[in-house]
């Protein structure tokens, strides 16, 4: 099959790649820089240049492809305030890949998050599921529309899917939410966890991540969604303890009301409690992630090297 990455030279992508190249697919990687593009030539993937406003370039590289794996999504924007223009940015090339796949039958797979999507409960893959796109979902707006939108595909003939992430998707090299936690703790001098601690995260390894989406293109049938929820949900005061122990300062609570003073921007998302099950995705798909836990990913050490190193 040739497929088409967006998002393909990105921390998710760069495992996806190599996961379908390894299963005997030919990969077409969305670059917009010099350095993404010599890393998708070096992974052995095709490159396209173009941005995710290029919807032109979308179009026609959709087109031009068996399949469709969307990973790509304006962080650095989302990050600095501005979560709507990046949901918009998503939204454009969701309807873009959507029109150049329409009757196809081909596979279209995107990347949403679990986070938020059932507060409090385990949540299923069939919470939030609805053809129609103007439905009400669970968890934050945005990229659960934009998911709803990829699902409604379903009905102009796109083998549609999503593959919903956790919020940690870990492992050697991981800048993200696990980075900024321990950022915040060696910056603070304590690693903190909101009231008691108890909230839950699902999580899953990279790698075993990258194997799902592949999976998804290769089996998930139109209107699918998925969970990459290898663990269903690891405590946060463990995660918390954990990075203490590692960075030899103590644990503390911090006051809900503080949160978002002390952990700034990721206050609200820790304070979640936001467990997942994959059970559906593991019966459906033969998905079975062997990568290690995050806690065990923690103590291989990787994530405390010296700080920018």
């Amino acid at each position: 099959m040739r497929v088409f990455i967006t998002g393909a030279s990105g921390w998710i992508g760069s495992a996806v790649v190599p996961e379908l190249i390894g299963a005997g697919h030919q990969v077409v990687g969305l670059a917009r820089s010099d350095a993404s593009a010599e890393a998708l030539a070096a992974a052995g993937a095709e490159v396209r240049r173009g941005s995710l406003d290029d919807l032109d370039v979308l179009r026609e590289a959709a087109a031009g492809a068996d399949g469709v794996v969307h990973l790509a999504f304006k962080h650095d924007i989302a990050f600095s305030g501005d979560f709507q223009g990046a949901t918009d940015a998503d939204r454009k090339a969701i309807d873009a890949f959507g029109d150049a796949l329409a009757g196809s039958g081909k596979p279209f797979v995107i990347a949403s998050g679990l986070l938020g999507l059932a507060p409090g409960r385990v949540a299923t893959e069939e919470d939030g599921q609805s053809a129609d796109p103007d439905a009400p979902a669970g968890g934050p707006g945005g990229r659960q529309d934009n998911a709803r939108a990829t699902i409604a595909l379903a009905a102009r003939n796109v083998r549609s899917s999503v593959v919903r992430l956790p919020p940690t998707v870990h492992g050697d090299g991981d800048q993200g939410f696990m980075a900024a936690l321990i950022a915040t703790a060696r910056a603070k001098g304590v690693s903190g966890y909101v009231g008691d601690g108890s909230q839950r995260w699902p999580a899953a390894h990279r790698e075993d991540a990258a194997q799902l989406f592949r999976l998804a293109l290769e089996q998930a049938p139109a209107g699918t969604t998925l969970h990459a929820a290898a663990e269903e949900g690891v405590v946060l005061r463990s995660v918390a303890e954990t990075i203490g122990r590692h960075l030899g300062i103590p644990t503390a609570s911090v006051a809900p009301e503080d949160a978002a003073a002390h952990f700034t921007w990721l206050g609200g998302m820790v304070s979640l409690d936001s467990p997942a099950s994959s059970a559906l995705t593991r019966e459906r798909f033969g998905w079975k992630p062997a990568g290690p836990g995050l806690v065990e990913d923690l103590d291989q050490g990787h994530y405390f090297g010296a700080p920018g190193a």
